[in-house]
């Protein structure tokens, strides 16, 4: 249940100037065609491309209530987290609403549907998650009848090299996502974490038909390319792994990967595209 808590009076039925402190809600915001009302964001916030030239108000973790403030917003929208930016919040009479974290893609859904609520957005709210859902059930569509590509996704490693490797396990976003595009996550069926430590031997057992690694991305577009031709480099350097053999190692640059929310669908088709050996349009 949204938790619309008020340091002020009474909340803006539509809000002028808002506040985000979290990647997934600024995404949101901007998809519910609020993103003229953002003010500030968060220091990780980076889609869509005008919230760079927005002012930066901290971390996902720590955001500076001084630095909000000083934005003047009628509202501060953030994620249920336990620190001290709804106390700060309060004192200093600044309105806020809390929202769940998204972390699949039901979450997503309730995330937007939530600040759709606290914006006096809440019928394009509806739109937009029926519209997501319309999106994901095309592509589920065009996977049958096809093979379904056993999938290997590493989304953490030491840097530089293929070691303390973590992958995409059961009921996380990611494992949803390979589910909507037609693929088979190996690591699923053998882990009940979301997100297990694994060992490059696990990978080379399994010989997965498709390895997908975001394992060291870095930030921002030019070192994100950068670093995803190094990851190439270090996986082609396996060549008994049936995934090198047949060209299907990809190292992808894309956040739509890792923010739960609108773009998840962006990510479903980029993921069908290179289930099915095809480059994304």
């Amino acid at each position: 249940m949204l938790a619309c808590l008020l340091a002020a009076a009474s909340a803006l039925a539509q809000p002028d100037r808002i506040v985000s402190t979290s990647p997934s809600i600024t995404e949101a915001l901007f998809a519910l065609g609020l993103g003229p009302h953002v003010v500030g964001v968060s220091n990780y916030c980076e889609y869509p491309p005008q919230v760079k030239d927005l002012p930066k108000v901290g971390t996902y973790l720590r955001p500076d209530a001084e630095r909000i403030a000083r934005l003047k917003p009628d509202l501060v929208i953030v994620h249920k987290l336990a620190n001290e930016l709804t106390n700060r919040l309060t004192a200093l009479h600044i309105a806020y609403a809390e929202v769940g974290r998204a972390g699949g893609l039901t979450d997503a859904y309730e995330e937007i549907r939530q600040i759709g609520e606290a914006t006096g957005a809440k019928e394009l709210a509806e739109k937009l998650i029926a519209s997501m859902h319309a999106r994901l059930d095309q592509i589920r569509t065009q996977t049958i009848g096809k093979k379904k590509p056993s999938v290997m996704f590493v989304i953490g490693r030491d840097p530089g090299t293929l070691t303390n490797l973590i992958v995409v396990g059961r009921d996380s976003f990611l494992d949803e996502l390979i589910e909507v595009a037609g693929g088979v996550n190996v690591i699923a069926e053998q882990s009940s974490q979301p997100y297990p430590h694994i060992s490059l031997e696990t990978i080379l057992r399994n010989q997965p038909d498709v390895l997908i690694d975001m394992g060291d991305m870095g930030s921002g577009p030019g070192e994100r390319e950068r670093k995803a031709k190094e990851s190439r480099a270090l996986w082609d350097a396996l060549p008994n792994l049936s995934a090198v053999k047949q060209g299907h190692v990809y190292c992808l640059t894309s956040t739509a990967f890792v923010v739960p929310g609108p773009r998840s669908v962006e990510a479903a088709e980029i993921l069908f595209a290179l289930l099915q050996g095809k480059k994304p349009e």
